[in-house]
């Protein structure tokens, strides 16, 4: 059973699929309107979680076969041969994902079950099939997938777009490339053993890292605009806090390339989206 539970845990990409919904969640407290019922919020995580987990468990059998020739990546299910490949694998992450859309239509109507939908598609199909093997702004156009769940969260309140969730989505956006191109940096051998051009195995170590440093500094000041939008100041300390952070972490990478430096820096992006999503959270309930 232990084994079986870690396998879904892996295959579904869970991990990334609870900060995708925390994102989601942070949309829906963010935007203005009459509050969310107990079953809303609950059944809206659901939609999230599995259209999430539909997405990565198709990457995972998408790239099985490049998946073998990463470190970080050969014990992954259909890597290391955990689950055999066939077409029933496909059907059911479809059936998933159409299940959780359903679940997204019921909690938040039509256009928070439009914004999940797009959000699988984005990561699943244009990000994973279309450019992760083309194009070094593979994870540039990859990172609208994160950025569609803070938009579906708002629209389960009001399916018109407002500020403070469509800022919050942008920043989102501009944090997806500095957190995967860190982690590029840090496992840089895998992703050229896998041919996956991403931008720290193509580029200069120059280029890469001021390109890490413009998008974090960009972000981190984005991501104070939802002050001038109502947002308390507690949301404030936090987005100052967590962007203080990551910016630092990026202009001491900048300084000093090194894979070191470059893991410090992916762990510093995770602790300022965990800054965020709190700041919004608990400034809600402070409201």
């Amino acid at each position: 059973m232990l084994a079986a539970t870690r396998i879904v845990i892996t295959l579904l990409k869970l991990r990334i699929g609870v900060a995708i919904a925390a994102s989601a969640l942070a949309g829906l407290a963010a935007a203005s309107g009459g509050p969310a019922t107990a079953g809303q919020i609950a059944a809206l995580t659901l939609a999230v979680l599995g259209a999430s987990g539909a997405a990565g468990a198709f990457n995972h059998y998408y790239e099985r076969d490049s998946d073998k020739l990463m470190a970080r990546t050969a014990g992954r299910p259909f890597a290391s041969g955990q689950l055999k490949a066939g077409p029933i694998w496909p059907a059911t992450f479809g059936a998933l994902l159409f299940a959780s859309i359903v679940l997204a239509w019921a909690a938040g109507g039509t256009m928070s079950a439009l914004y999940v939908f797009l959000g699988a598609i984005t990561y699943s199909l244009v990000y994973t099939v279309w450019l992760k093997r083309r194009t070094s702004w593979n994870i540039v156009v990859g990172g609208l997938a994160g950025s569609f769940a803070v938009l579906a969260g708002a629209a389960a309140i009001d399916p018109e777009p407002q500020w403070v969730p469509s800022i919050l989505a942008a920043v989102l956006f501009l944090w997806t490339p500095p957190h995967f191109w860190s982690l590029a940096a840090a496992k840089a051998d895998d992703y050229a053993a896998a041919g996956v051009p991403m931008l720290p195995v193509i580029a200069p170590e120059r280029e890469w890292t001021l390109a890490i440093l413009s998008y974090t500094a960009t972000l981190a000041g984005l991501s104070l605009v939802p002050l001038f939008f109502g947002m308390g100041w507690i949301y404030g300390l936090f987005a100052a806090a967590g962007g203080g952070w990551f910016l630092w972490k990026s202009w001491r990478l900048y300084l000093e390339p090194s894979r070191k430096a470059a893991m410090q820096n992916f762990l510093a992006s995770l602790v300022q989206l965990l800054a965020l999503v709190a700041g919004v959270f608990l400034s809600a309930l402070a409201g």
